[in-house]
């Protein structure tokens, strides 16, 4: 079982908006739909290492309460930092938590 009171940290959950851009093709853009209480672990300490080096890919755990809205074509913002979700899952089939692999760009 999760404690509720492990997720402390507040991000902003972005869809998708697709518009054209004159060409025949589409700008992606996101706008905000939601903000949450999660909880953000970074997977290893070595990828926190890397994180020192411009374009370092980090991976995260986050972990908020369930909901069958969120897809892979969703992300996360915290402030600068944005994450992008790679996969979901209910761990333990009771709708109570979703667990999220995130992955985070540093520039």
């Amino acid at each position: 079982m999760r404690n509720p009171g492990a997720l402390r940290s507040r991000l902003t959950l972005e869809a998708p908006v697709e518009s054209a851009d004159g060409a025949g093709g589409v700008v992606r853009s996101y706008s905000a739909v939601a903000t949450l209480w999660a909880e953000v672990t970074p997977v290893s300490a070595a990828r926190a290492f890397e994180a020192e080096r411009a374009g370092a890919r980090i991976t995260h755990r986050i972990v908020i309460r369930f909901s069958g809205d969120i897809t892979t074509q969703h992300r996360f913002r915290e402030g600068d930092r944005v994450f992008r979700i790679a996969s979901l899952r209910d761990r333990d089939g009771r709708r109570r938590f979703l667990q999220i692999d995130a992955e985070e760009t540093v520039a």
